[in-house]
């Protein structure tokens, strides 16, 4: 298991477990969609693309804004008109 996933920080930091897996799922789809965006940490260190997600929510580079978008550090806060990092309407059908 992911060793900050056993402590509070983590949870504390992104403004609880419901953030935090909403967070985590929003990046793993955006990366695993072959993304615009690649990892911001190096992956050497890392064994899998979830610790490379760890890895930026306890460095600050990723987190939700207030309307519960994904930002990534570096890059304009998202708008209304520009596209979701989470899975959409129609790929829950």
């Amino acid at each position: 298991m992911i060793e900050e996933l056993k402590e509070e920080q983590i949870v504390n930091k992104v403004g609880g477990r419901f953030k935090l897996s909403t967070l985590i799922q929003k990046r793993m789809v955006q990366l695993n969609r072959g993304g615009v965006r690649t990892p911001l940490e190096n992956t050497a260190n890392t064994q899998s693309l979830m610790e490379t997600v760890i890895q930026e929510i306890m460095q600050d580079k990723i987190y939700l804004d207030t309307a519960g978008r994904l930002v990534v550090d570096g890059e304009v806060a998202p708008d209304d008109t520009g596209p979701v990092a989470g899975p959409t309407l129609d790929d829950l059908k």
